[in-house]
């Protein structure tokens, strides 16, 4: 009779499936948004930002996927201080669907909601940084050690993530005819979506990995002497 592999604690299941959800969504978004409206419009069209998504027929599928990453990240729990800046981190994501970016001719109104969602996007990458350099890379107490995918791949994400917000703030710089033909935000804003969702997908994995109880050996009992 075979031995049944030991079955994962229920919160690393738990735990998986959220940083699943979060992952998988993350990598969609930028997917769905482009594809989706080119579809839409009958011709391949980008637009400025994936924020920009919100004044289009995409506008359901960027404020969803926006307000289930922050539903995943509010319900995500592991340990402190991951509770803590993940439970922040899905308040922002919710402000940042709940509160668009500004549209081309905008309002007083609308140019203040356009700075609140500015910067609730900003501190969310932060801290979607944080988690990939910081968080995912430290020693876990609760699971056994796995080297993969290994920190270099978290601090890799981690540091793109950073990199593509700072080279989108600073191709605002760009004259207007060069951003409106490259659209350099949205590349990396795109780019610092997908580095969060596989550093997501990665550690869902990893920490499943490490937290499945290990098979126990078993030795053989010696076989009874015959008897004359």
């Amino acid at each position: 009779m075979s031995a049944q592999s030991p079955r994962p604690p229920q919160d690393a299941v738990t735990v998986r499936r959220l940083r699943v959800g979060i992952g998988a969504v993350g990598i969609a978004l930028p997917i769905v948004s482009t594809v989706g409206y080119a579809l839409v419009v009958g011709r391949p069209a980008l637009l400025g930002s994936l924020s920009g998504y919100y004044h289009s027929p995409l506008r359901d599928v960027f404020v969803g996927s926006m307000c289930a990453i922050g539903v995943f990240l509010i319900c995500y729990r592991h340990r402190w201080p991951d509770d803590l800046l993940s439970t922040i981190a899905g308040v922002l994501a919710i402000a940042v669907a709940l509160f668009p970016t500004a549209p081309g001719d905008p309002t007083g109104a609308e140019r203040l909601v356009g700075v609140v969602h500015q910067v609730c996007a900003a501190v969310l990458f932060l801290l979607l940084a944080v988690f990939c350099l910081v968080l995912f890379t430290r020693a876990d107490p609760t699971v056994r050690p796995d080297p993969v995918p290994g920190n270099g791949f978290y601090r890799a994400c981690g540091f793109l993530i950073i990199a593509a917000i700072g080279l989108a703030v600073a191709s605002t710089a760009l004259p207007d005819d060069v951003r409106d033909t490259l659209r350099p935000v949205l590349w990396c804003e795109a780019v610092a979506v997908f580095a969060f969702g596989a550093a997501w997908l990665a550690r869902s994995d990893a920490i499943f990995r490490a937290s499945h109880p290990p098979r126990e050996e078993t030795t053989p009992r010696p076989a009874a002497p015959a008897v004359s």
